[in-house]
């Protein structure tokens, strides 16, 4: 059982932080150099529209897998708990980005608010940003933990 939930865990990060990082250093920069906001906002509230269902996704099977294999294991080991907290903390971000700054994005565009929408998309990028180095830390605790004890 421990194989699958491992599995299960890799497939959940996978998607939630390289989907971050190829949005982050691939998809953002061109964009930005080569749309305009009417075509710019659109199409990033586009992508958040079917990444974020992803993440929800991800989340979800990254929490489950993880208390499984924390309960399998019985005393966590201290590297597992450093990766709950900090998992915590990009769940917690995540929720922020989705439920206001998104949200807000979303309304400019519908409303054709380009200077709201691109206030709430940098909002997104800085935030993104901060998740990514928290899931880049975490994936390299999770890695090196089990090899520091």
């Amino acid at each position: 059982m421990m194989l699958v939930a491992r599995f299960i865990h890799i497939l959940g990060f996978t998607v939630w932080i390289g989907g971050m990082f190829f949005a982050y250093m691939a998809l953002r920069p061109v964009a930005a150099t080569v749309l305009q906001p009417a075509q710019r906002l659109p199409l990033w509230a586009g992508v958040f529209g079917k990444f974020f269902f992803w993440v929800w996704l991800a989340v979800a099977l990254l929490f489950a897998s993880g208390f499984h294999m924390m309960a399998l294991l019985g005393k966590p080991p201290a590297y597992a708990l450093v990766m709950l907290a900090l998992g915590t903390a990009m769940l917690l971000i995540f929720a922020h980005v989705f439920f206001s700054p998104y949200k807000r994005l979303q309304r400019a565009v519908a409303a054709q608010d380009w200077p709201a929408g691109g206030a709430a998309l940098g909002r997104i990028r800085f935030l993104v940003g901060a998740n990514l180095i928290l899931g880049i830390l975490t994936m390299c605790v999770g890695a090196l933990g089990p090899l520091s004890g």
